[in-house]
């Protein structure tokens, strides 16, 4: 096998074992959430990213919280907001 290609199977390797584990590492979970580290470390620091320190140094993610941590604080659309005044005004005005 050529050098190359071995290149591109470590790669495929790395990449599938990376987007099927459950347990991220600071690093990791960096990269997956697309932030620089110092921005995750300050997170963990102020206790707004749910994560474990099992060790009581090292950090660790799960990979499903921070997909629903990822989706708090959800903005409305402007037709989301168009309907729940809708919503409001068909019920005259109690929610």
């Amino acid at each position: 096998m050529s050098e190359q290609l071995q290149q591109v199977v470590d790669l495929i390797t790395a990449n599938t074992i990376f987007c099927t584990k459950e347990v991220l590492t600071s690093d990791e979970a960096a990269r997956y959430l697309g932030i620089s580290k110092s921005y995750l470390y300050k997170l963990t620091m102020e206790r707004k990213i749910p994560h474990f320190k099992p060790m009581g140094k090292m950090c660790y993610f799960n990979r499903q919280e921070l997909e629903q941590w990822l989706q708090t604080n959800r903005v409305m659309t402007t037709d989301d907001i168009e309907q729940q005044a809708q919503n409001y005004c068909m019920k005259g005005g109690k929610k």
